[in-house]
This record gives structure tokens, C-alpha cells and sequence, in this order.
């Protein structure tokens, strides 16, 4: 089963998550099959806080990928953004 879902990156303090399309049986930090988009939950200034390929994971999802319920919140809000 392909899911897409967050897998983290960064430093101690300052956490930095990649959406990734994955196999779900894979481990968080293993292969993946795409990255599309990122989050940054500490974003400060100019720095963008979430970067989201809409497309691709219309994509994904059109072919039997689920999302986590966090990416799912994540992809509604950039939508919202994406039509204001």
C-alpha cells in the first residue's frame, strides 16, 4: 500500500519534515518513491513554511495513495492558499 506522509529531517530544536510518497511497510527514513513538498513548523521571515506539489499528490492519491491524517491537514490548508 503507497501512502504519503511526513518524514523528518533537521536538527534537535529545529524540526524539518519531507512529504514523501512511500511504500507504508518501509521504515520513516527509508526509500521513498517521490518527494512532493516539505513543512517547516519553526519558519521565520521570509523562510516558506509549506511547499506542496498539489498536482503530484492528486496524482498519487488518483491511484489508490492515502495520506496521513497530518498531510491531509497540511494539503487543505495549501489548497485554501492556493485559491485566495
Amino acid at each position: 500500500m503507497v501512502t504519503i506522509r511526513l518524514t523528518r529531517r533537521g536538527g534537535r530544536n529545529s524540526p524539518f519534515y519531507h512529504v514523501v510518497v512511500t511504500d507504508s511497510r518501509k521504515r520513516q527514513g527509508g526509500t521513498v518513491l517521490e518527494q512532493v513538498g516539505f513543512f517547516n513548523p519553526v519558519a521565520r521571515g521570509k523562510d516558506r513554511k509549506l511547499e506542496l506539489d498539489l498536482t503530484r499528490i492528486a496524482y498519487w492519491t488518483g491511484n489508490g495513495a492515502t495520506m496521513s491524517d497530518r498531510v491531509r491537514t497540511l494539503v487543505s490548508s495549501a489548497r485554501k492558499q492556493a485559491a485566495a
